[in-house]
């Protein structure tokens, strides 16, 4: 596995799958590798039993049945997985890897569109305002910086909203964003909502043309990213309107409630009745699903799949929907639960 990206540059590449596995202990365990050790595995793996013993990286043991499924669902050994899933309610998280970057891929779009939601809500735009499509400009794969795109159909703002919510639609989802004023403008409006762990640093022009550059299976790529948890404070807090108006609100999540886009994924198994508003997102060996899903006695559970790797999109998508299982029977089984997390 390597790290790249912005964060600590130079650092963490080429673990083993048994370092990898103990990444975010590691971290926790406030251990540090020098720049002179990257690339060097012997270093690496001495500054891992080091902080960490030479015992099994996982842990051995859960405070419940509940965490121990989601640990074990959520393994490593085929690829990185990311969870965190949240009751509003109870407050009870659990967590594998939560802290963890993983691609956001589309799942981004939840954020681009209540950042264009908060100037509906300041006065700076109305639903009804038509604005174009940004449709790409064909160009070869990293050929500058960001992917030339032209203006094409006007259409409404809320028509742009459904479509980048309910298809995952790029071309409306970068008109949104080019109207706020590009990614560093929802950067700006996650730094003000306190959300540090989640970052855009491009259009879905230039990060669809550029995919495939890095494995995240393998690589930390620290670009476009979120963590589990950062994800799941970003939909906790949407829902509970610390930031959007509920006029607001409701536009965002109804919108996801009508999501078409991964139906093998969070929505596959759960009860048929079950209520769900959720992202899915799927770039180059990642596929993930976020949302928020209702539990038979009303309390509504904030939860951040993010899966890499498995051999392939299907046997991604089905550990996505098999995690989204055990969170929805786990959630129902202990409606009191105390704040628990299993950390891998």
């Amino acid at each position: 596995m390597r790290y790249s990206g912005r964060v600590m540059p130079g650092i963490f590449r080429f673990f083993t799958r048994r370092a990898a596995n103990g990444l975010a202990l590691f971290l926790a365990c406030g251990a540090s590798l020098s720049p002179a050790a990257a690339g060097d595995l012997d270093a690496i793996q001495s500054a891992f039993d080091s902080a960490l013993g030479t015992e099994q990286r996982a842990p051995r043991a859960y405070a419940s049945t509940f965490d121990a499924q989601v640990a074990s669902l959520a393994s490593a050994q085929e690829g990185r997985i990311g969870v965190a899933a949240f009751d509003l309610t109870t407050g009870r998280m659990v967590t594998v890897l939560g802290n963890q970057p993983f691609p956001m891929a589309s799942t981004s779009k939840v954020a681009i569109v209540a950042t264009f939601l908060e100037g509906v809500d300041q006065g700076r735009y109305r639903l009804e305002d038509q604005f174009p499509l940004m449709i790409p400009v064909p160009s070869r794969k990293f050929d500058g910086p960001v992917a030339p795109v032209r203006p094409g159909t006007m259409m409404s703002a809320s028509n742009l909203i459904e479509l980048a919510l309910t298809r995952s639609d790029n071309h409306a989802t970068d008109a949104l964003l080019a109207v706020v004023g590009g990614p560093q403008a929802v950067n700006r409006w996650l730094r003000r909502a306190g959300l540090t762990d989640l970052h855009i640093d491009r259009d879905i022009a230039t990060l669809v043309r550029d995919d495939g550059a890095v494995d995240p299976a393998r690589t930390i790529d620290t670009r476009d990213s979120a963590t589990p948890v950062g994800m799941v404070r970003l939909l906790s807090g949407l829902y509970r309107g610390e930031w959007l108006s509920a006029s607001s609100r409701a536009v965002l999540f109804g919108a996801m409630e009508r999501c078409r886009t991964g139906t093998r994924r969070m929505r596959a198994l759960l009860p048929e009745d079950a209520r769900i508003a959720h992202k899915t997102g799927t770039l180059y060996n990642t596929s993930s699903d976020v949302g928020i899903f209702h539990m038979p006695d009303g309390r509504a559970v904030a939860a951040a799949i993010y899966v890499t790797g498995q051999g392939g999109k299907p046997n991604r998508d089905a550990r996505i929907a098999a995690i989204a299982r055990a969170l929805y029977d786990g959630y129902s089984a202990d409606p009191a639960g105390l704040r628990r997390t299993a950390v891998r």
